[in-house]
């Protein structure tokens, strides 16, 4: 492999455990290669793709490669589809491999592979690529619902950026009983609380549980005729987010028009900042995934307009 160029900077996505494990092992990689500490920043999709890309060079782990990252001295690890080919910038894709374990796998020529940093990475590749046949799926799912729940950030300041103090963490018997208890009040609930956002999507109310859990759950088991479920999550500084899940690809396809991306069966976006609370997301979500008949109310108001005016 060749040398890596020293970033600027390190960008990662900050939605989950995959580019959370992935962006601390980048960071502690670029540590080791050029001494000196690495500033690391943590996208959202949307925010992601509204990024102005300034820096000379940067490694990016877990955001989808597109054209204006094809630069020199970028460096991708990722496992998202893509069209795009790079011509400048160093692509280092794998479909079958989370991107936590893209980085390790760089990082093991660098000796930085430890016991812990093994099972770390194997938990949050299993979680991530929803491998449902692995023994440590329910585990991984455990791991995985750590960011979700708690953040990126405020995961990172517990322990202290250091990746081996997530192994066997605390507040993994908090998921635990999370999902031994809430989930399956959770998934009755849901399933009798489907709403229609057109003929192939549903939204999936959620009161308790793993959202991502009970919506493959219902997937699954066929309990509702929607191919794509989505879940809506209102983030304390009143951002809403989008997540989708399919079982034959349709999840990716749903999440692009809103703006956002992800894996084919398991996608997400970030809405509108004008989107402030779940019934205004739920007008907005109707009007993109109902373009003819948005389109169609324009009419019958215009309609509606002429017929008020009295003509003279």
């Amino acid at each position: 492999m060749a040398p890596l160029p020293k970033p600027d900077i390190i960008l990662t996505h900050e939605s989950d455990l995959d580019g959370f494990v992935s962006g601390l092992l980048l960071r502690r990689l670029g540590e080791r290669l050029f001494g000196t500490p690495i500033r690391l920043e943590a996208y959202h999709y949307n925010s992601w793709r509204q990024r102005e890309i300034r820096e000379s060079a940067a490694w990016v782990s877990d955001l989808s490669f597109e054209p204006r990252l094809d630069k020199p001295n970028w460096v991708i690890f990722d496992h998202h589809a893509t069209e795009g080919v790079p011509k400048n910038a160093t692509l280092i894709h794998d479909l079958g491999k989370s991107a936590s374990l893209l980085c390790y796998e760089v990082c093991r020529l660098h000796g930085l592979a430890t016991p812990e940093l093994d099972r770390l990475v194997h938990l949050s590749n299993v979680g991530d690529l929803f491998l449902e046949d692995d023994p440590d799926f329910v585990l991984a799912s455990d791991y995985a619902n750590l960011v979700k729940v708690y953040q990126f950030w405020n995961l990172h300041s517990l322990i202290d950026g250091k990746l081996e103090r997530l192994l066997d963490h605390p507040l993994l018997e908090v998921m635990a009983v999370k999902r031994r208890i809430e989930d399956p009040i959770g998934f009755e609930w849901s399933r009798k609380n489907i709403l229609q956002l057109n003929p192939t999507v549903g939204l999936v109310e959620t009161v308790v549980g793993n959202n991502n859990l009970i919506v493959h759950q219902l997937l699954e088991k066929q309990a509702t005729s929607y191919p794509v479920l989505m879940t809506l999550y209102r983030r304390t500084n009143g951002v809403v987010i989008a997540s989708l899940r399919s079982r034959k690809g349709e999840a990716l396809k749903v999440a692009e028009k809103l703006q956002g991306g992800g894996h084919a069966n398991a996608a997400g976006a970030t809405l509108p900042k004008s989107v402030r609370n779940i019934p205004d997301a739920i007008t907005y979500l109707r009007r993109v995934l109902n373009p003819e008949m948005s389109k169609a109310a324009q009419l019958n108001n215009l309609e509606s307009l002429f017929d008020s005016i009295e003509i003279r």
